[in-house]
């Protein structure tokens, strides 16, 4: 990379010392002798090496120097001067005009070159550059690939979760329109007017002389009760059931419903059937 930099700035400089020499020596030739001249166009171009090699041992030492830049640049812009003046005197001037540049050109070479030396970095540095490069890079590859796995896993439990939770829906949906449809079949059998008719007119050819208590047991909660503790409780007779239905009953105002009533009754740890409790129930109420 350094000789890409200086042979540049060297190639360029060499074809403006020439270039300087020559205009030199045809622009001084007639007026005085040519040695003389020579001398002239060589002290320009001997002032501008000089000047040149002496920024370049400073770059060299990382120094720099403002009074040997100045003077640097003094001696390019005298040559470029001189190609100017010597191209505005010809009659094919586009042409030396075209090459005048060249003495400024190569000093920004050369300051392009002294750029490139400053920022400069030895191989190892950039080999480590490239490593942490690479390595970040890995990284971030690593890191957007478990993204869009987190991503699709989470896709994927969500759209399970999703069906699992319709399906749910619809079973309990199902199961729900069931059960409102025997509910609603129970209580219209249970609150038929005709329903005791009807199943006492199939009884009573069965069993004469029994007139039996048609009422369909109340859909409601239930609380199992063990064996040991059925057999513990005694047997109530009519009077103390119909007794404690009639306490629990008027035991708030408005007086509860059967429901409430049975719930009360069984809490307190009372035991009768069905059928005598709603039995019970229709004398008190009665």
């Amino acid at each position: 990379m350094n000789a890409k930099t200086a042979l540049p700035a060297v190639a360029m400089t060499a074809v403006s010392m020439v270039l300087t020499l020559a205009v030199v020596v045809m622009w001084l030739g007639p007026v005085m002798p040519w040695p003389v001249a020579l001398v002239v166009g060589l002290g320009i171009d001997g002032g501008w090496l000089a000047t040149l090699a002496y920024e370049r041992r400073l770059a060299a030492q990382g120094d720099h120097s403002v009074p040997v830049t100045v003077v640097g640049w003094g001696f390019g812009l005298l040559a470029t001067g001189v190609l100017v003046v010597h191209a505005l005197g010809e009659e094919s001037a586009g042409a030396w005009l075209a090459v005048a540049w060249l003495p400024i050109a190569a000093k920004g070479l050369w300051l392009v070159h002294g750029l490139w030396e400053r920022t400069a970095l030895t191989p190892g540095a950039l080999g480590a550059i490239r490593s942490i490069q690479q390595d970040a890079r890995d990284q971030a590859a690593v890191a957007r690939a478990r993204l869009r796995a987190d991503a699709a896993t989470e896709e994927t439990r969500l759209t399970a979760v999703t069906q699992a939770g319709a399906r749910v829906a619809r079973v309990q949906a199902k199961t729900a329109e069931t059960l409102a449809g025997a509910w609603s079949t129970l209580e219209t059998v249970r609150d038929g007017a005709e329903t005791g008719r009807a199943l006492t007119s199939v009884t009573v050819p069965v069993a004469q002389g029994v007139t039996p208590a048609w009422d369909l047991p109340v859909w409601g909660p239930a609380e199992p009760v063990s064996a040991l503790a059925l057999n513990a409780v005694p047997v109530l007779t009519d009077d103390q059931l119909d007794q404690l239905v009639h306490e629990i009953r008027t035991s708030q105002t408005p007086a509860l419903s059967y429901r409430e009533m049975s719930v009360r009754f069984r809490a307190a740890g009372h035991s009768a059937s069905e059928v005598r409790l709603r039995a019970a129930w229709k004398r008190v109420a009665a």
